[in-house]
């Protein structure tokens, strides 16, 4: 039957819960009897809940549910963000007759005495000798690709073969052990899935490939198989790949520097209001400033090997695998697997549809392609899908990551 009933110890509030929460308030705590004597509650909220202490007293259901959270709380503002996670909103706040989500876990705080008033341990993230160790690992990438393009402007033919193939392999290798410690470290509960690794493969299989082949099949090649040449016949974009892989010391920088910053100022607000509208600009300015990096190495390695660079598809791409992976930190996984995969199946159709277009009265598949590329050449598609891709996880990033409960203290990484 379609009664009320009390939420599950993990699931979310909805409109059946909301009024489970009054009916017990109404009848009192399915525990004790709501004429005994309350929890030892502190002598200036024993005067903000004695209204509240009689009959009718609904926060009293929220403590029990949440008894052992605000044990262990170290502030209010951690109770709001566990409350906020939970699916309890401002309209579960009001049957309980307070304006806000805040304002109702500061009663709960003040109510439920702590298990022990220890200071809480200092961060884990502001351990120096923690920050040197996955800051050299964040450089191990980045170095291991400049050796393998080092090593295929050194050799030609076979050996050319042999140095590519264990280049990507290493860097495959260096990219793993990166990620797996440090600020863009996820846990195995909010560990990617097998098809957002295998997507995000293939757009870092595009960005040093597809352009070329893209090309090379507008005009009606490729007349031969990929030598490490930008000029050749089927063109490598050493570029590009070189400086994403660089790119990964200053994306963890950026993401441990975001991380910090907004659990301090989680530790600042009062209220879920103040903690959104100070994190949203930080935000954005850790965005800004790792596409400012990321584009003085395209430069930098664009000068240094003497090749074109495509800047709008390079910093596209990284932008799109930076907000993925934070949302991934921060336990928000399902969008960023939607989108990479996407956006790189977007980029797979671009493709084959310029081969497509070959066969025998396909020509018109082909067209729309033929027509971008011929107005901005073969970098406009990286361009257009990762941008957009890109945008649509930083909207999505901005409404997520600057909630309390995405930078609440579960036992993280560093």
């Amino acid at each position: 039957m379609d009664l009320t009933r009390p939420p599950g110890d993990a699931g979310a509030w909805d409109a059946r819960t909301d009024d489970w929460l009054v009916t017990v308030g109404a009848e009192g705590s399915p525990h004790e009897s709501t004429t005994g004597v309350e929890d030892s509650p502190d002598a200036d909220s024993a005067e903000s809940t004695t209204t509240r202490r009689g009959a009718v007293d609904p926060v009293k259901a929220l403590m029990h549910r949440h008894r052992e959270l605000c044990e262990r709380a170290v502030d209010p503002l951690e109770i709001a963000a566990e409350l906020e996670a939970h699916g309890v909103t401002d309209r579960t706040a009001a049957r309980c007759r307070h304006r806000d989500v805040f304002s109702l876990a500061e009663e709960m705080y003040a109510r439920v005495p702590r298990v022990g008033e220890t200071p809480p341990q200092a961060a884990t993230p502001d351990a120096p000798g923690i920050r040197a160790g996955w800051a050299v690992l964040a450089l191990l990438p980045g170095a291991l690709c400049a050796a393998a393009v080092t090593g295929l402007r050194l050799t030609e033919g076979r050996p050319r073969l042999v140095v590519a193939v264990v280049g990507v392999l290493a860097v495959a290798a260096g990219l793993r052990v990166a990620l797996r410690r440090g600020p863009l470290h996820a846990t195995r509960e909010r560990r990617t899935t097998a098809s957002t690794r295998v997507w995000t493969c293939w757009l870092l299989v595009y960005a040093l490939l597809g352009d070329g082949l893209l090309g090379a099949g507008i005009a009606g090649g490729p007349d031969g198989r990929p030598n490490g040449d930008p000029y050749g016949p089927w063109p490598v974009a050493l570029t590009s790949v070189l400086a994403l892989t660089l790119a990964c010391a200053p994306a963890a920088w950026c993401a441990h520097f975001f991380a910090v910053r907004a659990r301090r100022r989680l530790a600042a607000s009062r209220a879920l209001e103040e903690f959104t509208a100070s994190v949203r600009p930080l935000l954005l300015g850790t965005f800004g400033l790792y596409l400012a990096a990321l584009g003085g190495l395209l430069a930098l390695c664009g000068s240094l090997l003497g090749e074109p660079v495509g800047y709008a598809g390079a910093a596209g791409l990284g932008a799109l695998l930076l907000l993925a992976r934070l949302l991934t930190v921060h336990g928000f996984t399902h969008a960023p697997a939607v989108v990479l995969a996407a956006a790189g199946a977007a980029e797979a159709i671009a493709l084959a549809s310029v081969y497509a277009g070959r066969l025998p009265g396909c020509s018109f598949l082909a067209v729309p392609v033929e027509t971008v590329v011929a107005a901005r050449g073969p970098g406009i598609v990286p361009a257009l899908v990762c941008g957009a891709a890109a945008l649509t996880l930083l909207v999505h990033a901005t409404r997520k990551l600057t909630r309390a409960s995405a930078h609440a203290d579960r036992g993280g990484t560093p």
